[in-house]
């Protein structure tokens, strides 16, 4: 019933929104609030940028949600890359509109119509893989409901009104899947049943508790270098391995989707198709992992047969283009009402040049995404990426009135020194206010529609007494 509640109002708003003039306030509508966004932005050449971490010098610094600090037991790696400059251009044009068909790779249609972004303000935080390893791992289905339980209410109470779940990690799956093989998270092996259904157990006690559930995935790693976690026999990417496949690639120790091969395409989105299908989620979102290496040598050979004339660079982000376009259209496909998003590192030069993401065009294209969350994990006192102008940079980028702006928060940082922030270093030691202050940051922007915060461990397990005022402070605003 909400879902369709929500298509007629999605419906009544595109129509409406067929009469306005160009350059006219647009507005976006959910349940009795409506959020006017101004759709005149000026376009803007890609700023081009993962998940802790932003890398913010030759060095490589985990500054991005899908990546751990350097203090925790992650297995994920930051990409290396020298501080960006400003002012890069895109060297491609969009070579086809999004598909409305099955086929990742048919773009010759017209794109689905964009659905109005369904929140007037996304508050939100990241539960990734780290914390079902607690939580979730080996445990009982009246252990994990429990734990469930303890964290949303949690959320709840902070004043937050969205979770974003990571149940594919690592080409597996925290739900039931005819596609990929239960994760290791859930009893410590690939493969193998748990008994009972993570997602579905939290889908139902979000909504339960007002809260919106949103589904985090990771499209193409497989595993990360240094993983030890057997692959199980049924995993896709096993029997591609066995076949000797290029739609899997395994390389410098990490295996990974081969974003150049259909048939890797094809899977990617019948999986995204497969969660929108048989679980009530609100959203389906993708962070900063998209190509695992700037190395030429990776997809050599697919790069060969398919180039066409293409520099590698130019090549690799249309084959990301291709995969965004695909997963749109199916997600709409299946629920006009379900949102996708996507949540790149704050450093857009990262994003063009080491993840091979076009950021600039899914933020100006309609049949790309719904919503852009860029992990703007600086403080307001960092030498080289400042908070507020990062920001301003990243809505003044955005020029598809049906694209609305996310605010990736780094709030691991909290009572830590930020390393590279040169004289802002100790700015997360000194301040109990800054989640506060960078939400009410973004609320100025024209083109907002909440922030993210990353990630709950840090937020709500054991926090420290810093923590503890920062989100007293954040709850105030709330």
């Amino acid at each position: 019933m909400r879902r369709s509640i929500l298509a007629v109002l999605a419906a009544c708003c595109l129509l409406l929104g067929c009469a306005s003039q160009e350059g006219a306030s647009v507005e976006m509508i959910s349940g009795s609030h409506v959020l006017e966004l101004s759709s005149s932005s000026s376009e803007e050449s890609p700023y081009v940028p993962e998940f802790p971490p932003a890398v913010e010098s030759s060095a490589a610094q985990p500054d991005s949600s899908s990546q751990e600090v350097a203090s925790s037991s992650s297995q994920e790696a930051a990409p290396s890359a020298a501080e960006p400059s400003s002012g890069e251009s895109s060297s491609q044009e969009e070579s086809s509109s999004a598909s409305q068909s099955s086929s990742a790779d048919s773009s010759s249609e017209a794109p689905p119509p964009a659905a109005p972004v369904s929140l007037d303000e996304s508050k939100g935080v990241w539960l990734s893989y780290l914390e079902f390893d607690t939580m979730l791992k080996g445990k009982s289905e009246g252990a994990f409901r429990s734990a469930v339980a303890n964290a949303f209410d949690a959320i709840a109470a902070e004043g937050l009104n969205t979770v974003i779940v990571q149940v594919r990690p690592f080409g597996d799956a925290l739900y039931r899947s005819e596609i990929f093989p239960w994760s290791y998270l859930c009893t410590g092996t690939e493969g193998v049943d748990p008994g009972f259904d993570p997602l579905a157990i939290m889908v139902e006690a979000a909504h339960s508790r007002g809260l919106l559930l949103e589904a985090w995935v990771n499209p193409y790693r497989v595993r990360s270098s240094g993983s030890t976690v057997a692959l199980s026999e049924d995993n896709p990417a096993s029997l591609w391995l066995e076949e000797g496949s290029d739609a899997v690639i395994s390389f410098d120790g990490a295996i990974s989707y081969n974003p150049g091969s259909a048939e890797a395409r094809q899977l990617i989105v019948d999986g995204v198709r497969e969660i929108v299908r048989n679980y009530d989620v609100d959203a389906i979102h993708f962070d900063d992992y998209f190509y695992p290496t700037t190395s030429a040598s990776f997809d050599q050979e697919t790069y060969q047969e398919q180039g066409g004339g293409l520099s590698l660079g130019d090549w690799r982000r249309e084959n990301v283009n291709k995969l965004v376009r695909a997963v749109y259209a199916a997600v709409k496909e299946e629920d006009p009402s379900v949102l996708f998003g996507i949540s790149p590192q704050g450093n857009n030069t990262i994003n063009y040049d080491s993840q091979y993401i076009d950021v600039a065009k899914w933020v100006s294209t309609s049949g790309y995404i719904d919503y852009i969350c860029p992990q703007i994990y600086f403080g307001f006192e960092h030498d080289t990426r400042p908070f507020q102008e990062t920001l301003e940079s990243w809505n003044e980028m955005i020029s598809s009135s049906s694209v609305a702006l996310r605010v990736g928060i780094g709030a691991y940082k909290v009572g830590t020194a930020d390393t590279w922030a040169g004289g802002g270093a100790s700015e997360w030691i000194d301040n109990s206010d800054l989640l506060a202050r960078m939400v009410e940051a973004g609320r100025e922007m024209s083109h907002y529609g909440g922030f993210a915060l990353y990630r709950y461990d840090f937020l709500f397990s054991s926090p420290s007494g810093q923590m503890e005022e920062e989100l007293a402070n954040l709850a105030d605003i709330l």
